[in-house]
């Protein structure tokens, strides 16, 4: 078996007594690299002056070896708070508005993806399977390709990619959609996010279409596959039964005081749709007043990215249009919205997702979106909760029992909320066992295997 060599920007390392931070993505990956003997490679988070950036931090655990490198101070503004998170995420979120394309940052970001290269490079051995995460790093496998890397090399993208339309605006879109044809295969959320890859490439000519999933250009061919990323299933129905019993979910009962709860919970994005969220549940409150005093909502935003400034906007936004609602409806005894910002355990979460009646995952567009899958898998089976959806979500294509609602639509969405806070205990189950069903189908162990059975397998098309 070949060794792994996973690259990310961030690396999730495990922390003092051995235990690496809890998450799906991360319990999978650190899976893989413990079974194949394996090295972790991204950025520490720590900046420095340019004339300070010191070696490779090396740390073992198990069979995995992590590396670590600091950025200097101007690649963190360039190439994270400036390409990635300025140009590239609005972009696949289909905000051509916010997006502030400048060639400094553009060049910012190449810049970074070759000093990875670089730092990758005396690192990979000659069998050794080389597997890079997401939009931060798109150019890297053409980096390596550069450097005379013939390894294998598969590139999973966690954000939509959007339609030629949409893309094609970006200034730099030909050396970004050209970098990544230098990965032997491609992973992408959704069937739809790989048919707008594939469009895009057509649009601008590069290479040809062999079938459905197998392209080339010049001599080389790559594959471009759908592959939705899961959640550790059965890890979660075990979180989210034990959290019943605790303290917090006896406190937070006894503070409902017989209330149904509904949840959303979301990283501060504009991306995930929570000024139209809150804008439907007061329609629906309004428009059914009965419901008043029997149901509270209950949001969960962390804190997200406070350094670009139209981060910190939307903070003030979402804050002030809970406080507003709460002023307009609340009563002395009942707050229709609790809105927190700050994260709080996935062991709390779960028990959360476990009493709440109703969870609004509503986002404006999404790449997956594990919280609607997290939410599913901490259900009681025997009178589980409604998951109303995003149909602009990549879990809208596997979850086709939600409740699918359009979030621009304020009025359907609250309407929504009515009728699944009413829907039938047989009903309720019915869409449950059907969603959990393609939960345990493909988990994020299946999605790791899946991947990475294609990427050692892979062989260059004669």
């Amino acid at each position: 078996m070949s060794r792994l060599i996973v690259v990310s920007n961030r690396v999730p390392i495990p922390d003092k007594t051995g235990t690496a931070p809890a998450g799906g993505l991360a319990v999978a990956l650190q899976s893989a690299l413990e079974a194949r003997g394996g090295l972790w490679l991204g950025w520490s988070g720590q900046s420095c002056a340019e004339d300070r950036i010191g070696p490779l931090q090396m740390l073992r655990d198990g069979n995995i070896d992590y590396a670590l490198t600091d950025l200097t101070e101007r690649d963190v503004e360039e190439y994270y708070q400036g390409f990635a998170n300025r140009v590239l995420w609005p972009i696949c979120h289909y905000r051509l508005d916010l997006a502030e394309y400048g060639r400094r940052e553009m060049a910012g970001y190449f810049r970074v993806n070759r000093f990875f290269a670089s730092r990758l490079l005396p690192l990979i051995g000659e069998n050794d399977l080389i597997w890079i995460h997401d939009y931060h790093l798109i150019p890297l496998a053409a980096e390596l390709r550069r450097q005379g890397v013939k390894n294998r090399i598969g590139f999973f993208l966690h954000i939509p990619w959007p339609a030629p339309d949409v893309f094609l605006a970006m200034p730099v879109h030909e050396e970004i959609l050209s970098s990544l044809t230098a990965y032997d295969v491609l992973g992408f959320q959704t069937e739809h996010d790989r048919e707008n890859f594939a469009a895009c490439l057509a649009r601008q000519g590069l290479g040809n279409r062999l079938d459905k999933a197998h392209f080339a250009l010049g001599s080389r061919t790559f594959t471009a596959r759908p592959y939705p990323i899961g959640i550790e299933t059965n890890e979660f129905v075990t979180l989210a039964q034990r959290a019943a019993g605790t303290t917090l979910h006896k406190r937070m009962l006894d503070s409902l005081d017989g209330k149904g709860l509904i949840i959303g919970v979301d990283r501060l994005d504009y991306s995930k749709g929570i000024t139209q969220r809150i804008d439907a549940f007061e329609t629906f409150l309004k428009r059914n007043p009965d419901s008043q005093r029997k149901v509270a909502l209950l949001q969960i935003t962390p804190k997200s990215r406070s350094e670009v400034p139209e981060y910190e906007a939307m903070q003030r936004a979402v804050a002030e249009q809970a406080g507003r609602v709460n002023g307009a409806l609340g009563t002395v005894d009942w707050v229709p919205i609790r809105y927190i910002n700050r994260s709080l355990r996935r062991p709390a979460l779960a028990g959360l997702y476990r009493m709440a009646k109703l969870a609004l995952v509503t986002p404006l567009r999404d790449g997956m979106n594990l919280v609607a899958k997290e939410f599913v898998a901490a259900q009681n089976e025997a009178d589980p909760g409604v998951l109303l959806l995003s149909r602009f979500a990549g879990a809208a294509h596997e979850l086709k029992d939600a409740v699918l609602v359009n979030p621009y639509d304020v009025e359907g969405t609250a309407d929504a909320i009515a009728r699944s806070l009413t829907m039938p205990l047989e009903e309720r189950r019915d869409r449950w066992k059907s969603m959990m069903n393609a939960l345990r189908a493909n988990d994020v162990f299946t999605w790791c295997d899946t991947f990475l059975g294609d990427l050692s397998r892979y062989e260059q098309v004669e």
